[in-house]
């Protein structure tokens, strides 16, 4: 079976994040929160990295629950930093504690996170055709917009090319490999009313 270059078969975790989760559409708030703290991890460190660290951060970010982590205070956000589970940098858990905040507000505007971050898009996953790894982009017009609404909304850890792998993750871009065994299955996902 053909994947990616990038899901290492010798990273279980990789392989089984690769076959099912990478490019599907996501549409629960929740889920969005998720990536977005868990790509703001992963800033300058690797995927593989922060995935086996993702249960950690699920208990210590209340089930990725944004309205419990925009209450935590600077007190838990010290305790979070004793936390190995995860990774222990401040800058990037105080952002998250932060983005939750913000994160709620765009809900309010929007009425959800996912209706607000969809219309970058215009509510279809946007389809690529690269042959090889060398033509994924880090960034695109879209991610370039959408980052730059994110920062003027007050989120932090949100730079292009952060928000373009969050694009990739929840399915916004479909940057399968054309040969890989997903692009044809995401793409029928794509193509579903």
């Amino acid at each position: 079976m053909k994947r990616c270059a990038w899901a290492n078969e010798k990273d279980p975790l990789m392989v089984k994040y690769h076959d099912s989760e990478w490019g599907v559409p996501v549409h629960d708030d929740r889920k969005h929160f998720e990536f977005l703290v868990l790509e703001g991890a992963q800033a300058g460190l690797s995927w593989s990295t922060v995935l086996r660290k993702r249960e950690g951060y699920r208990k210590a970010f209340s089930e990725f629950d944004p309205s419990q982590v925009a209450r935590y205070t600077p007190k838990r956000i010290q305790k979070l930093l004793l936390v190995p589970a995860i990774i222990r940098n401040r800058l990037k858990i105080e952002a998250a504690v932060r983005n939750a905040r913000a994160f709620l507000a765009v809900q309010d505007e929007f009425g959800s996170f996912d209706a607000y971050c969809w219309r970058f898009v215009n509510g279809q996953p946007k389809v690529n055709c690269w042959k090889t790894r060398r033509q994924v982009p880090a960034t695109s017009v879209e991610s370039d917009a959408l980052s730059k609404d994110l920062k003027g909304r007050g989120f932090r850890f949100v730079g292009s090319t952060i928000i373009y792998a969050h694009m990739q993750a929840v399915g916004m871009v479909n940057d399968h490999l054309r040969d890989c065994f997903r692009y044809e299955e995401l793409l029928r996902l794509a193509s579903w009313p």
